[in-house]
């Protein structure tokens, strides 16, 4: 076997849980609690991809984060639909401010903000158990594409984006948020189709961790920042939920989504 192919899995599965288990205990609570980890998780991840782009720009960075994170908490609770588009704001400030690649910090940023506003929308209007679904797709779609494509590798997805994703891995995703999808119809509401959609919100997540591969390609960077160890930044980590996050929301738009429920 291979042992470097596995350096990185303590690391990676230490913090791991850590975050797991937050993520749980704040979605379970809801309100206030589950506000907060998203807004600083936004914040951050807004940090993160100014400092990415603009190198050194700490004090800067660091002043746009808290602004994002003024705007995002302040749609708390907002009524009517045009609030959404305060998101622009940060975006837009933080555009002003970069010396380059203007259009990639603006459509990043304001994606980020709007994933991160979704997901406190969603766990408002759909509920914990709604969320946790989307959350645990997420989840099992990154370890069993990790697992499969360390074990079995091939062909990769889309190598001059992310050259370490892997066809197996991708579609071990795929099985394995089939498999959730199947798991929450035993003890919830939701219909067969969750099953399907299951599958194309893994697909959503695994656009979004592609979309931040070619981000970080582009401006010449291994990981966002160095915040968590064997994950390197919350970008990085939570990429595939900001996909799947931007995913249901544009869903939601489009039709009904129905709530699931225990």
């Amino acid at each position: 076997m291979n042992t470097r192919r596995w350096e990185d899995l303590g690391a990676r599965t230490w913090a791991g849980l850590a975050m797991v288990a937050t993520g749980i205990v704040a979605i379970r609570l809801g309100g206030v609690w589950f506000q907060m980890l998203v807004v600083f998780a936004s914040a951050v991840m807004i940090w993160e991809l100014a400092r990415m782009i603009r190198p050194g720009w700490d004090v800067g960075a660091m002043l746009l984060a808290a602004f994002s994170a003024s705007v995002i908490s302040g749609l708390i609770a907002q009524e009517p639909d045009w609030h959404v588009f305060l998101l622009l704001v940060p975006a837009t400030a933080g555009t002003i401010a970069m010396p380059r690649e203007k259009l990639t910090f603006f459509c990043f940023a304001f994606a980020i903000a709007t994933a991160g506003w979704g997901l406190m929308e969603a766990r408002d209007i759909y509920g914990g158990t709604w969320l946790f679904w989307m959350v645990i797709c997420v989840v099992v779609t990154d370890v069993a594409g990790y697992f499969a494509g360390r074990r079995f590798g091939g062909p990769k997805f889309w190598p001059s984006v992310s050259p370490k994703k892997t066809w197996s891995g991708t579609v071990a995703g795929w099985v394995g948020a089939a498999l959730v999808g199947a798991l929450f119809l035993t003890f919830t509401d939701a219909g067969r189709d969750l099953i399907w959609l299951s599958m194309v919100l893994s697909l959503a997540s695994q656009m979004g961790d592609i979309a931040e591969s070619a981000l970080k390609r582009r401006l010449g960077v291994k990981d966002s920042s160095a915040l968590i160890p064997g994950h390197g930044g919350l970008f990085d980590r939570f990429d595939g939920l900001l996909g799947a996050a931007l995913f249901m929301l544009i869903l939601a738009l489009l039709v009904d989504v129905p709530e699931v429920r225990i």
